[in-house]
């Protein structure tokens, strides 16, 4: 398992987050909470999932988790940057080939949309997977880091 890891929610994934941080910790991941600390309704996903895509950019943690109530707009927020491939999924096929094909780095969950137990089982599988290597998923993210370093 990904002996460091980030994580950040708004109030959609406030409960969820809570509850992947306390089992994280417990199977010995170093876990960088980048908030919500305190439960705001009227907070906004992109305050705590921008500083953590950054953190996935810069190469200072290798895996993050995004969650939100949805998990649609933590996707979108942290694909804006460089680097990070960010998936929404909420099936353990999704959770492993996503990193294995796609070389996914950040995991992105609907608080509202999945519950506690199956949410854990998932984490965990994104932070044991590992990429492939394989030449044609290579060639893929290729064409990706591309696309991400061109002028709009």
């Amino acid at each position: 398992m990904t002996p460091q890891v980030g994580i950040a929610a708004d109030h959609g994934g406030f409960a969820l987050k809570t509850e992947l941080v306390r089992s994280l910790r417990a199977c010995g991941c170093e876990v960088v909470d980048f908030g919500a600390h305190d439960l705001d309704p009227s907070d906004d996903y992109p305050d705590f999932v921008i500083p953590l895509a950054q953190a996935i950019a810069k190469g200072e943690l290798l895996r993050g988790i995004a969650l939100c109530g949805s998990g649609i707009g933590v996707s979108i927020a942290a694909n804006k940057f460089a680097g990070v491939r960010a998936g929404l999924f909420h099936d353990v096929f999704s959770a492993h080939q996503g990193v294995e094909d796609d070389d996914m780095n950040v995991a992105c969950l609907g608080g509202t949309v999945i519950g506690t137990g199956l949410a854990l089982d998932l984490v965990h599988v994104f932070l044991n997977a590992r990429f492939s290597g394989a030449p044609r998923h290579q060639r893929r993210l290729a064409k990706l880091r591309a696309i991400e370093h061109r002028e709009p």
